[in-house]
């Protein structure tokens, strides 16, 4: 299928970006990756070095450590960590093409509103669902999946048939690199989703520095993991986003089935002593909880101990 994306741009390059990247420009596509300069510098002597199915391809792909380099991109993949949003969207933004689409591939369910305070441009919501690891400078490993679901990000985008053409675009985009994109009229949803399931692992899997499979032979954890679901899901409900607990319960678990060798992307972060995106996840629950008057004590307790963590770093 034919599609109208001829260039595209990855905003902050680490294992999630580089990997979609990566699957597009191994399919012919114009891209460029913006990242460290460390990453930047091995990519443009070696090639992306993209290491999937037991073997590594090298894939040759421009590489910049400069936000400038989205000129012109029609579809700009916005990767950086939620912490990070505010700051780069405010720095991109002169630099967008007035028809650029902007994609959210972040964890947190408050990305793509903050962007579109400063991109007037249209920002679309994803949730991403892979497992990928920057192993080295330039080299990123896939550990499983690969797919994302997109959708409007409001009423009011639903309702826009540029929108939804820009939508179809996308979807013919990543499938022409084999990369699976469904359509979600409710995307909201699907984040908040993915939410509970990160808030369900990142942190206990950061604090032990534990696999997934690990997590789940404990039952003790597995009961933890549980009450954390229990939590985002009522503040979900405050919030107008219907989670239903059994089905959010059955997709916790099915994570430790589908990524059993998997540590969360906050253990990778804590390994290399590196802030993490918790104050978005666990920490985004117990604050929405205490400004809705929902009770998150597991989350705030899991948010406070990797917060305990992060500020040894420098000592």
């Amino acid at each position: 299928m034919k599609h109208s994306v001829n260039s595209i741009a990855v905003v902050g390059a680490g294992a999630v970006g580089a990997f979609f990247g990566g699957m597009l420009a191994r399919a012919g596509m114009r891209v460029t990756l913006i990242g460290r300069a460390t990453h930047v510098q091995a990519i443009e002597r070696h090639g992306l070095q993209l290491d999937m199915a037991g073997s590594v391809t090298s894939i040759p792909v421009a590489a910049s450590e400069s936000l400038a380099a989205v000129r012109g991109a029609d579809l700009v993949l916005f990767c950086v960590k939620s912490t990070d949003t505010d700051a780069v969207a405010r720095e991109m933004a002169p630099f967008l093409a007035p028809d650029a689409v902007v994609l959210s591939l972040q964890n947190g369910v408050e990305n793509a509103a903050t962007m579109a305070r400063h991109v007037r441009q249209l920002v679309v919501p994803a949730v991403v669902y892979v497992a990928t690891a920057m192993v080295g400078p330039g080299i990123v490993k896939h550990f499983g999946r690969g797919d994302l679901v997109i959708g409007p990000l409001d009423a009011r985008a639903a309702q826009d048939a540029m929108v939804a053409t820009s939508l179809r675009d996308i979807v013919a985009c990543f499938d022409a690199a084999s990369v699976p994109v469904t359509v979600s009229d409710d995307v909201m949803a699907a984040l908040w989703s993915k939410l509970m399931v990160n808030c369900a692992y990142n942190a206990i899997s950061a604090l032990t520095q534990a696999t997934y499979a690990q997590m789940a032979a404990s039952s003790a954890v597995r009961e933890t993991q549980e009450a954390v679901v229990r939590e985002v899901v009522a503040l979900a409900a405050a919030e107008g986003v219907a989670l239903p607990l059994e089905a959010a319960m059955q997709a916790m678990t099915r994570i430790a089935t589908a990524m059993p060798g998997q540590r969360s992307s906050t253990a990778q972060d804590m390994a290399r002593r590196k802030p993490s995106e918790i104050d978005h996840l666990n920490g985004f629950v117990a604050r929405r909880g205490c400004e809705l008057g929902v009770p998150t004590p597991v989350n705030q307790t899991l948010h406070a101990l990797v917060k305990l963590v992060e500020a040894g770093y420098d000592v």
